[in-house]
């Protein structure tokens, strides 16, 4: 089975004109697949997002690029229950 690309989503700039980016991040959640990634770039560590994602089976790993970019990247885990 192969592997889908990742899903690169910048919600900086949506966050820079305060347009809430949640239902945009859902979306794209919505079209990963199991072993896919979503890398999320955002202007600061969305901890919030992190509980809502974990408990649609996704793991994450955070890296602070600098002061106001963070890079997350979401993978989809196998089925849960």
């Amino acid at each position: 089975m192969e592997l889908k690309e990742a899903v690169v989503l910048d919600v900086r700039e949506d966050l820079r004109l305060k347009k809430e980016p949640f239902d945009k991040i859902m979306a794209a959640v919505k079209s990963i697949e199991v072993g896919q990634e979503l890398i999320l770039h955002a202007p600061f560590n969305p901890l919030p997002l992190h509980k809502v994602l974990h408990r649609k089976g996704f793991a994450h790993q955070v890296e602070k690029v600098e002061k106001r970019h963070w890079i997350v990247t979401y993978v989809k885990k196998g089925a849960t229950k």
